[in-house]
């Protein structure tokens, strides 16, 4: 199945990217880099942006299973977070790395393509094998639980993004890899200071939830870029709308499971509030929908539910704190 075909019907734009591409490649074979210079210049291709983004579900899901704080405790989730952080940048780096022949041929990412920089794709090869070997390394002491579900997430990721015949072309199965890949990276912090049991499990469903959603939300923004490089995702296959509709019903899903997670007294019952954020959420993607979903639209609508997903970390990050705080 070839998913990463540049699309006849745009030759103008598929010749600038040529062309750009085998500048970079000459621009890499013609200069001699200290291993200094290219070490910086493949860590400013890194997303950083998205990857500390993504660190709130590991980071929730420690912190649930933490309990009272303690001097080692403390330190296993400094080294925790450092290794998480690696693991994510190696997964951003993969997809770039494998997604490279594509963004070159799509008008919203070519200007963060490493190729364009003067970096050759052997380096950032380097580079996500270097990124996933260190944090491999990292998750190794903190026990076989997080090393065993780093290297599943590790998994799902590269059968998401590899070159050939990548998930991410495959219809629902990208998203169920989404939806399986939010619910481990909860899971990744919940196993550092304990067993994953059916609280864990519950926990994690919300957080799945909402990487699967946003996932489909993506393929929605995307979708211009994935037919001109023939990418069968959900939205190119069912159609902007209908991805759109389905990413919102997940979503709303994933705030009646934060209702459920308060109704069973797994976070306390006054987090149930926070599912009135849906109202919000609601109104916003009615306006999406009335207006087109265009790639600027849609990035503006992520913005804006990310912040409300923010908030809600946020408040059950404060609610563990004061069960945990000090009592009279």
């Amino acid at each position: 199945m070839l998913l990463r075909q540049r699309s006849p019907s745009a030759p103008l734009a598929v010749g600038k990217a040529e062309e750009r591409e085998e500048s970079a490649s000459q621009a890499v074979e013609s200069r001699r880099a200290t291993p200094a210079v290219l070490v910086r210049q493949c860590l400013s291709c890194i997303r950083y942006r998205e990857i500390f983004l993504l660190q709130g579900a590991p980071l929730l899901g420690a912190a649930f299973a933490m309990g009272e704080a303690s001097a080692d405790r403390i330190g296993a989730l400094l080294v925790f977070a450092a290794a998480s952080v690696l693991l994510v940048a190696h997964i951003f780096t993969l997809n770039d790395w494998a997604g490279m022949d594509a963004d070159l041929n799509d008008a919203n990412k070519i200007d963060r393509v490493f190729a364009t920089k003067s970096i050759s794709r052997e380096s950032i090869r380097r580079l996500w094998i270097a990124l996933l070997m260190l944090s491999l390394a990292l998750f190794s002491p903190l026990g076989l639980r997080p090393l065993a579900i780093a290297l599943a997430i590790a998994t799902l990721s590269f059968f998401y993004s590899r070159p050939w015949s990548p998930a991410k072309g495959v219809p629902i199965l990208g998203s169920a890899l989404h939806l399986g890949g939010g619910v481990l990276h909860f899971l990744l912090g919940f196993s550092l200071f304990g067993a994953v049991d059916e609280r864990g499990m519950t926990l994690a469903l919300f957080f799945g939830l909402t990487f699967a959603a946003g996932h489909l939300n993506q393929e929605v923004r995307d979708f211009d870029g994935d037919v001109r490089n023939q990418i069968k995702t959900n939205a190119v296959t069912f159609g902007k709308t209908p991805t759109f509709i389905a990413g919102l019903v997940v979503f709303t899903f994933a705030y009646a499971q934060l209702v459920v997670l308060a109704a069973s007294g797994i976070i306390p019952g006054w987090l149930s509030g926070l599912a009135l954020f849906y109202l919000l959420h609601l109104y916003w993607s009615l306006k999406v929908l009335a207006g087109g979903l265009s790639f600027q639209r849609v990035r503006r609508f992520q913005a804006r539910y990310r912040a409300i997903y923010a908030v809600i970390g946020a408040a059950m990050l404060a609610a563990l704190v004061i069960s945990h705080g000090p009592r009279g």
